[in-house]
């Protein structure tokens, strides 16, 4: 089977060559910033950007002749330009949708989000749930909005659709991308090594997210194409994380404060490109609803092998490590190097793209 997938440098992506290694499938990658060494070496790669305009005829090019097309391109930063965020979100799921059915691809894989899930904070629902996202960040606005824009699709092609799958993951953690996970939430000035000196989180005890392993989704991927098993699937790990978990994870001890607090603490930094979290993703975890799973798990015989508080501390512990992979996507988190892009580009969270 020929398998074209956008975004196959990023964290899901590089669990999913992880899975496909030796699988026999013939395999194409599309990435803006293409990488080198395993596990990327055994594609074909497409220099694509999706936020570009007319990046359908590339891609178009990229998708020739696949059978199946997985679409995880997304992105995180600059998380002050919105506009570029949304080109690349749903403007380039708009363009992977236009060329994958002038390629004639029989299956869009589409990778969604617990974000695109309407506010439900501890609440457990199943993938009829309403998705209109979270109003107060934009990463989960785009993903509802691609879901939007493919419901339109289904239902101008009618019974000529391609197939598509949605899937909508918890906050999907692996040690390779511990560098990339912290640096798009820790500035670089603070050392990793801080993560194991914490005496104290202070965090709201409310909180409680569904979390996965990225070789757990990258597995629930191929039996989605390998099945092709068409419709929206949820994917975690359980329990559900927790604060007490997190402050484990840490060896931290946890000290409440409640979200409000932290979301307007942390706005602040933002305002002022001292951090580069946009607030909005506190917002989303606590708002965001538990994954029931019964779905992925009875049609695909999906189990997660890792559960949440291991994945989580293997991340954590990664992350104080200063683990990464050989993608740009997910390189090692540098604090000279982002001193120098600071003084160059500015800051992350409002660095100018094309």
């Amino acid at each position: 089977m020929r398998i074209a997938i956008t975004g196959a440098s990023g964290n899901i992506g590089t669990a999913l060559l992880r899975r496909l290694s030796g699988s026999g499938h013939d395999l194409v990658g599309v990435a803006r910033r293409i990488p080198t060494g395993e596990p990327y070496e055994a594609l074909s790669w497409h220099g694509v950007d999706l936020a570009q305009a007319g990046a359908a005829t590339p891609l178009g090019a990229a998708f020739e002749g696949a059978d199946a097309v997985v679409h995880l391109a997304w992105g995180f930063q600059p998380s002050h330009n919105i506009d570029y965020l949304r080109r690349l979100g749903v403007g380039g799921t708009a363009a992977v949708v236009q060329a994958a059915r002038t390629a004639g691809v029989r299956h869009l894989v589409h990778m969604s989000s617990v974000g695109a899930y309407s506010r439900a904070p501890g609440r457990r629902v199943d993938e009829s749930a309403a998705r209109e996202g979270i109003d107060s960040l934009a990463y989960s606005l785009h993903k509802a909005a691609a879901e939007r824009l493919l419901d339109s699709y289904e239902q101008q092609a009618g019974e000529a659709a391609m197939l598509i799958s949605r899937l909508r993951p918890g906050f999907v953690v692996q040690p390779d991308a511990a560098s990339a996970l912290l640096r798009y939430g820790v500035p670089g000035y603070v050392p990793a090594r801080v993560l194991t000196l914490l005496p104290v989180l202070p965090l709201d005890r409310r909180l409680s997210i569904p979390v996965v392993h990225s070789d757990d989704l990258a597995d629930g991927i191929v039996r989605v194409i390998e099945r092709r098993a068409g419709g929206a699937f949820n994917f975690a790990s359980e329990p559900p994380v927790t604060r007490d978990d997190l402050a484990e994870a840490l060896g931290a001890r946890p000290v409440q404060l409640p979200a409000k607090a932290l979301s307007l603490l942390a706005g602040i930094g933002w305002r002022v490109r001292l951090q580069p979290l946009d607030p909005g993703w506190i917002d989303l975890a606590f708002s965001v609803p538990l994954l029931d799973t019964s779905r992925a798990r009875a049609e695909l015989g999906w189990a997660p092998a890792i559960d949440s508080r291991q994945a989580l501390r293997m991340t954590i512990q990664a992350m104080a490590h200063g683990r990464s992979a050989n993608s740009p996507v997910l390189r090692a988190r540098s604090g000279v190097d982002q001193l120098r892009k600071l003084l160059t580009s500015g800051p992350l969270g409002n660095r100018r793209l094309p």
